[in-house]
């Protein structure tokens, strides 16, 4: 069967889809993205068109295809201790906690397929012992990226910036077939809470955190999105907890209630 071509109507209403499932604001010009990954699911079900493919989304005659669809259709892009100065400032944040005998919750709000959780808690385990009271929690709207999480199976590419020390206490190096990839190490994964959340809708009831991490999310949504975003996350931030964002990104015109720390990096007063 011949891979259809996506028209520019088409492609507009996926846009729009993308936008009303998770607040995602898809680039012009990503015909070829959409059409590269969906072209799978026109032949699973035998469609001509990417049409037909939307209106099968929009009968919900297959509910679970609209998770697919939106798994498929979000760019998950990620590697270990990504940005290091925030990992710099969360292990002085756990060793304060832990010198004041205080607990550390710790979100990261956009974690893909893992590797920023794993490594909050790699730093939250050394500071504060693999035991210690620490809780770490990470959330996707793609239940795709979120099992892969959940394996903590990675090739070892995305772990060279991970510690030495750290790669010997909390990785295991994939032997014979398994070579070239790396496994979080069980005590580990077993410290870390993955679940599935759509930050563009009604949180579901986290708790409050002492830092959250929001990085390299918020160039998927426009201005008014980003707003509501933060503000529903800085909702669950404790006062005195620290926000974080991507390096490449900005809260001016989304928020002014935070205390700018450094670049990317904020206090809720």
């Amino acid at each position: 069967m011949a891979v259809a071509m996506i028209t520019d109507r088409e492609f507009l209403q996926f846009q729009r889809f993308i936008y009303d499932a998770a607040g995602i604001t898809m680039a012009n010009g990503k015909q070829a993205l959409v059409s590269g990954r969906l072209a799978k699911r026109l032949a699973h079900y035998q469609l001509d068109s990417y049409g037909d493919y939307l209106r099968l989304l929009e009968s919900r005659a297959q509910p679970q295809e609209l998770q697919i669809a939106v798994d498929l259709l979000t760019t998950n892009e990620t590697y270990f201790f990504r940005e290091p100065k925030h990992f710099n400032l969360l292990r002085d944040l756990a060793q304060e906690a832990r010198d004041k005998g205080r607990s550390m919750r710790v979100w990261s709000a956009a974690s893909s397929s893992g590797e920023e959780p794993y490594s909050i808690a790699m730093v939250l385990a050394d500071v504060m012992g693999i035991d210690g009271a620490w809780e770490v929690l990470g959330t996707d709207i793609s239940t795709r990226v979120l099992e892969r999480a959940r394996c903590g199976h990675y090739p070892m590419e995305r772990a060279s910036q991970v510690p030495q020390q750290y790669l010997k206490r909390f990785c295991l190096k994939g032997q014979g077939s398994e070579s070239g990839t790396l496994l979080i190490e069980r005590a580990l994964r077993q410290r870390v809470q993955f679940q599935h959340l759509n930050l563009n809708a009604p949180l579901p009831k986290v708790g409050t955190f002492d830092v959250i991490f929001l990085r390299n999310v918020m160039i998927y949504f426009n201005l008014e999105t980003k707003r509501q975003v933060v503000t529903r996350l800085l909702a669950q931030l404790r006062p005195g907890g620290y926000f974080l964002i991507g390096h490449s990104e900005t809260l001016n015109d989304i928020n002014d209630t935070l205390i700018a720390n450094a670049p990317s990096v904020y206090r809720k007063p």
